[in-house]
């Protein structure tokens, strides 16, 4: 280490109370963070690119500054999926600060690890009050049955109007109207569980009515939209 002329002919001094850092909550205890294996904590943020084409959810579940698990959700921007997978595959292992200097393909993503280091650093993870914090796969919990993201897909026009595409309880295949062509209920398909159930080996139409619900006074409405095609 390297010291210009006018340190080295200063007198020494010496320094008073050293504290260290402020406690941040982490899983249930008050941890003086120093290094970057003291960090523990699951959380979740967004990120956007610069453009603003699309966003992502990214949840990390963190344990001694490692990276043990991460849920990539990606919307908006096609290109962005693939960006996710190869992201998915750089996240795990890493520590958080490796993440943080590490390319993860896509802008929105990069921004996402941003802006949950600064919650994880800060202790305000979701599981700073949970005693020892969540177990590895609470991520993957996140998405329910199906294993899908909940994702909310809205249109509408002024001449037009609303048209429901997608629900978190699944894909929106009608509309229901009452008598002032006003949205009284809708029905839907729960994609991720239809899935499952074909894997096993129920035959698609069968799973279709197994997976088809519908949500407030759908029956007996006046009329019956197709929301994509209508």
């Amino acid at each position: 280490m390297q010291y210009s002329h006018e340190v080295e002919k200063m007198v020494c001094v010496a320094k008073g109370p050293n504290h260290g850092p402020a406690p941040i909550p982490e899983e249930g205890k008050w941890v003086q963070a120093k290094e970057i294996k003291d960090i523990s904590g699951l959380t979740h943020g967004v990120g956007w690119c610069a453009p603003q084409q699309g966003a992502c959810k990214l949840t990390l579940n963190v344990k001694e500054g490692v990276i043990q698990e991460a849920l990539v959700e990606t919307l908006g921007c096609s290109g962005m999926t693939h960006s996710a997978a190869m992201a998915a595959e750089i996240l795990a292992g890493k520590t958080i600060l490796e993440a943080l200097n590490t390319d993860l393909v896509c802008d929105a993503i990069n921004t996402a690890m941003r802006e949950l280091f600064l919650q994880i650093v800060y202790g305000r993870t979701q599981s700073a009050f949970s005693e020892d914090g969540l177990p590895i796969g609470a991520g993957l919990e996140d998405l329910g049955k199906g294993l899908r993201s909940q994702i909310g897909t809205m249109y509408s026009t002024v001449k037009k109007g609303p048209r429901y595409l997608e629900m978190a309880e699944g894909y929106v295949t009608e509309i229901a109207l009452d008598s002032d062509d006003q949205i009284i209920g809708y029905k839907f398909v729960k994609l991720g569980v239809m899935m499952d159930m074909i894997k096993k080996g129920v035959d698609a139409n069968e799973a279709v009515k197994k997976c088809t619900g519908t949500y407030g006074r759908y029956d007996g409405a006046a009329k019956y939209i197709d929301p994509r095609n209508e």
